[in-house]
């Protein structure tokens, strides 16, 4: 078919139109001129799990794209230091327990933290009822476990609050299992509520053959005002440099941006959120993700200030407690943490969109044998 040179221009016109709305759709605002998306490689603390879920909803949907973005997650596991990965430029940004990040950078590192996405610790000792352990005060004299290696300033924190010396208390290094809890090694627990408490629940108890049931075991929460001694855990990091490097403070800005919609996306729609992460090949089951996910929503929301928002009150705590038991020397200096970009994150989703989660509830998750 020939084409006159009017028809010709008109088809250029077109073809010209429609590149052009392309390259504008979808808020696509990182992206470069040429519509292409800018990678990000984001380093998480451990495999694909609910812990992480928001995260892989935001890739789910397309809300780094909608940003310029092209996030790659980047597992972690036993074998990788995520917040040395970060440090050293093997990923742009991370994410790590708050004084994970701080030990790295009192060690020389230009780690900045940029938004704290757990507003509450998921750490608890768990024990049998049958031992009576219900307050700190209560471990007095009994086998405590702990997996130790910077892992014990709360628990540490809450035997000295109740006139404990956790020196002179029979502080037991445990697996990180519970193990030695079922097996009647320890009288109580070091456990994530969202992972190894769960390990607990999904296990038999062979006086009844029926599964362990939340009413069998007494928790000590650190969070709780009677105990008071919780530090902030997974939060978002990056260097100092690469955030003064071009404009890298505003893809930052996007990111958080996409991230907090994730986990807004995860906390409205928690299954959905299981479905995904466990169509990324985790090795947990579908039960254990559940539950998994609705504990992590609990540690997230509500979020007073907004998701992302660091609160100076639990960051003081942390910080206190993180130098009185060593695992800092000194506390950080003030650019150690950084709020303006979250809150720039906040500002962008508008009003319309609920970043505090004020009236979330927990919701209730059934545990099968083995977490399957």
């Amino acid at each position: 078919m020939r084409f006159s040179r009017k028809m010709l221009a008109l088809v250029i016109a077109a073809i010209m139109l429609v590149a052009a709305c392309g390259s504008s759709g979808g808020g696509a605002s990182g992206a470069s001129s040429s519509g292409a998306l800018t990678p990000v490689k984001f380093q998480l603390q451990w495999v694909a799990q609910s812990q992480f879920a928001g995260y892989y909803a935001a890739i789910d949907q397309g809300y780094y794209k909608d940003q310029g973005l092209d996030v790659s997650l980047l597992l972690g596991g036993p074998n990788i230091n995520n917040v040395q990965v970060v440090a050293t430029g093997g990923a742009d940004i991370g994410t790590a327990w708050l004084p994970n990040m701080l030990t790295s950078r009192e060690g020389g590192t230009d780690l900045v933290s940029i938004a704290q996405i757990f507003q509450r610790s998921g750490t608890r000792m768990a024990s049998f009822k049958a031992a009576n352990i219900t307050t700190p005060a209560s471990m007095a004299g009994k086998k405590i476990g702990s997996w130790l290696g910077g892992n014990e300033p709360e628990l540490f924190a809450a035997l000295t609050k109740a006139a404990l010396d956790p020196t002179k208390e029979n502080v037991i290094k445990q697996n990180f299992d519970m193990s030695g809890l079922l097996k009647g090694d320890l009288d109580v627990a070091q456990a994530m509520i969202y992972n190894e408490y769960a390990q607990v629940l999904e296990a038999k108890n062979p006086a009844t053959g029926n599964l362990y049931q939340p009413s069998d075991l007494n928790v000590v929460d650190f969070n709780d005002p009677s105990v008071g001694t919780a530090m902030l855990q997974d939060q978002i990091f990056a260097t100092a440099k690469w955030l003064k490097t071009g404009n890298n403070a505003d893809i930052a800005t996007k990111f958080l941006q996409a991230t907090f919609k994730g986990w807004i996306y995860c906390r409205d729609n928690p299954q959905k959120c299981v479905d995904i992460v466990l169509a990324k090949g985790s090795q947990l089951g579908a039960s254990h993700q559940a539950w998994q996910m609705n504990e992590i929503n609990a540690l997230i929301w509500p979020s007073p200030a907004g998701i992302g928002i660091l609160d100076k009150a639990l960051y003081d705590q942390t910080v206190n407690i993180a130098t009185t038991y060593k695992v800092l020397r000194a506390a950080p200096s003030a650019d150690a943490t950084r709020t303006d970009l979250a809150q720039k994150a906040l500002d962008a989703l508008g009003s319309s969109v609920d970043t505090k989660g004020a009236n979330f509830t927990k919701g209730t998750v059934t545990l099968n044998a083995g977490g399957n």
